[in-house]
């Protein structure tokens, strides 16, 4: 088996399984005269795409982030435009063969920094910044987050100054047509337990982010934005905490009703804009600081946190030796203060 089909097989696991939604057209015809997309795509048609195996859901809710991947690739000095083609048609092939119904991811960017459209009807979305198109490059985020790939491993190698120039103008463009914070760029390491998208380019995610706001001439909140659907690590993370402040709701990973309700009343509480969205204004209301000796759900949605990341912490709410350990190890690793408290800059690198 190939480097890039073993990372594959990570990559694809349950992916094919995908929430099935009724698809909803979009309105105004496939792009609109003001689209806001600079940078230079080259559509399903154009590369050569066979068509889906069953018709592409557009959702008509938007995405609320952006999650970047590496193809795995071995590092091609080829940077032509044939070459970039002919990946596409690749990864196609791979996906398809594995039961996806298309590509899996939204856009792929070429070591020779062209910028090619993934799964059908991805670009058309785009241009209209209207709605999502469902998606299988990320389990748990293929109904709300954009995957782009970046051809290539990043696992120690740098990525081209084309590819990552590129990523910088794509990343912009959809943030711009959706509407959302460049906070909200991530990594696919961000919600499994993968090396992807290499530790090198993992590593350039801030700088991305920064890059990006400056290409839109807006300010990178240090915290993140979940709206009611987010699933997964980060849905735990606000649900313990919540607990930690008196809610009576269930941690399942799945922010519902529920948890925007138990959102809404602490938003009322504590005078705060009422709309059932946990972002900025929320955070620093909402986090606790703890250390050696605290107990209660806020430990616990450190432990939760630090857990997924593939920290050796259990979690039972109680702050001891242990998880002062698992904490001092992810501070060294994002380069914070290395103290053993978690306090607001650990809560921003735990919520992202």
């Amino acid at each position: 088996m190939s480097h890039s089909l073993s990372r594959r097989t990570l990559f694809g696991a349950g992916l094919s399984a995908a929430a099935v939604v009724v698809g909803v057209p979009l309105s105004g015809g496939p792009a609109r005269a003001t689209s806001l997309v600079t940078v230079d795509i080259i559509p399903t048609g154009v590369w050569g795409a066979v068509p889906p195996s069953e018709a592409i859901t557009v959702l008509s809710t938007p995405p609320n982030k952006i999650i970047v991947h590496h193809t795995a690739h071995p590092n091609t000095t080829d940077l032509s435009r044939a070459r970039a083609e002919s990946l596409a048609r690749e990864i196609q092939r791979d996906h398809m063969a594995r039961g996806f119904i298309d590509t899996g991811q939204h856009f792929t960017i070429s070591r020779g920094g062209y910028v090619l459209e993934g799964r059908h009807r991805s670009l058309e979305v785009l241009q209209a910044g209207s709605g999502h198109v469902s998606s299988a490059h990320t389990t748990g985020q293929n109904n709300e987050a954009v995957g782009i790939e970046n051809e290539g491993t990043y696992t120690s190698a740098t990525p081209p100054a084309v590819l990552y120039s590129q990523l910088v103008a794509l990343c912009a463009d959809i943030c711009q047509a959706w509407s959302f914070n460049p906070r909200q760029i991530y990594g696919h390491r961000d919600f499994a337990a993968t090396e992807c998208p290499g530790g090198v380019l993992y590593g350039r995610l801030a700088t991305l982010r920064n890059d990006v706001a400056a290409r839109l001439g807006v300010t990178v909140d240090p915290w993140p934005t979940f709206p009611s659907g987010t699933s997964g690590q980060h849905a735990r993370t606000i649900q313990y905490l919540l607990r930690q402040h008196g809610a009576t709701i269930t941690v399942d990973g799945s922010f519902g009703p529920a948890t925007a309700t138990a959102v809404r009343d602490f938003q009322t509480r504590n005078g705060l804009a009422v709309n059932g969205v946990f972002g900025p204004p929320v955070w620093p209301v909402l986090i606790v600081t703890v250390r050696n000796g605290s107990t209660g759900p806020a430990v616990e949605a450190v432990q939760s946190s630090l857990a997924s990341r593939g920290y050796t912490v259990s979690v039972d709410g109680q702050f001891g030796p242990n998880t002062e350990a698992a904490v001092r190890a992810f501070q060294t690793d994002r380069g914070l203060s290395v103290d053993g408290v978690v306090g607001p800059q650990s809560w921003i690198a735990l919520a992202s």
